[in-house]
């Protein structure tokens, strides 16, 4: 930790699936790599309470049991990337990667992450790919992450250890909106590193899925995405989580749609509230309007396919 902390142009490395195409563009420009690949924090460690995954574990992990306990997480990952980028790509390095936008990974125009104050080209340029929910005047970008959604779905906590001690931080609260400053994209503090992420037993975890709709049919990032766990007793939603990917800064839970599917029996009729719910509080642009539609569409998906299923 101490390689890092109060240390503005130290970059860590594991994967570097996302940092080296920073550091190509010119966007990153450190001084110095800390590659972290030599430390013990791979694997999986399962318990009565749930799985510990290891923040350099790959991506492209293969575990017949994750994928019976966890299906929404396995089938984010499997839908983020080719197996070849997985097999590099971690789990730490996943949730970290830095957000979505053409003007952000072009150093010419302006943009208040790369440079704070420069203002944010996305605002007046082409903003078809960015944002709806949890933007602002100064930035309107998406985060990326698949796996981020799902395991928002999955009420999963990232571990973190700094020179402070061992924190443990919701997905959730993980990730910051941009407000007025959205060069600070995350609430780690100075000198952490993340560990790990827990992932908890609940009745919700094997009753889930994940839907992405994307530009093409190959590995892309998602347009929309949503990551939908579903707890039933008696033919009656107990439980839920609805998470949309691809549409705001962060992994975004949309607990109108949770609200109209809880209590209901998962019918026709309950499926099409909870989707027309998902989009409450959206945002958009005349170039991205097409996203409330698409929202409306992977909820709809994800609960029908668990519907009969």
């Amino acid at each position: 930790m101490r390689l890092i902390a109060g240390r503005k142009d130290v970059e860590v490395i594991a994967g570097g699936t996302d940092l080296v195409t920073l550091l190509r563009d010119r966007v990153r420009t450190p001084a110095r790599l800390v590659d972290i690949n030599g430390l013990s924090l791979d694997g999986l460690r399962w318990s009565r309470d749930g799985v510990r995954i290891g923040a350099l574990c790959r991506n492209a992990v293969d575990d017949p049991r994750l994928a019976a306990t966890y299906p929404v997480l396995v089938r984010a990952l499997r839908s983020g990337a080719s197996p070849q980028i997985r097999n590099r790509a971690t789990f730490g390095g996943n949730l970290l990667q830095s957000v979505r936008c053409p003007y952000f990974r072009q150093p010419e125009f302006a943009c208040n992450r790369r440079e704070p104050g420069a203002g944010c080209a996305g605002i007046e340029g082409d903003g078809r790919l960015l944002g709806i929910f949890g933007t602002s005047a100064s930035c309107i970008a998406v985060h990326p992450s698949d796996c981020a959604v799902a395991l928002l779905a999955l009420d999963a906590t990232v571990v973190a250890e700094g020179p402070r001690g061992t924190r443990r931080i919701p997905v959730g609260d993980l990730y910051r909106l941009p407000g007025d400053t959205p060069h600070e994209e995350h609430t780690l503090h100075d000198g952490e590193l993340v560990v790990a992420v827990e992932v908890p037993a609940s009745p919700l975890a094997s009753r889930s899925t994940y839907v992405k709709f994307r530009e093409r049919a190959s590995y892309a990032f998602a347009l929309a995405s949503a990551a939908v766990a579903v707890h039933s007793e008696h033919g009656m939603v107990r439980d839920v989580r609805v998470c949309l990917g691809g549409v705001a800064p962060k992994p975004w839970r949309a607990q109108a749609a949770e609200h109209a599917l809880r209590g209901r029996r998962l019918d026709e009729a309950t499926i099409g509230a909870a989707a027309e719910a998902a989009t409450e509080g959206a945002r958009p642009r005349p170039d991205n309007a097409y996203k409330v539609e698409l929202i409306r569409g992977v909820v709809r998906q994800a609960l029908t396919d668990l519907r009969e299923n």
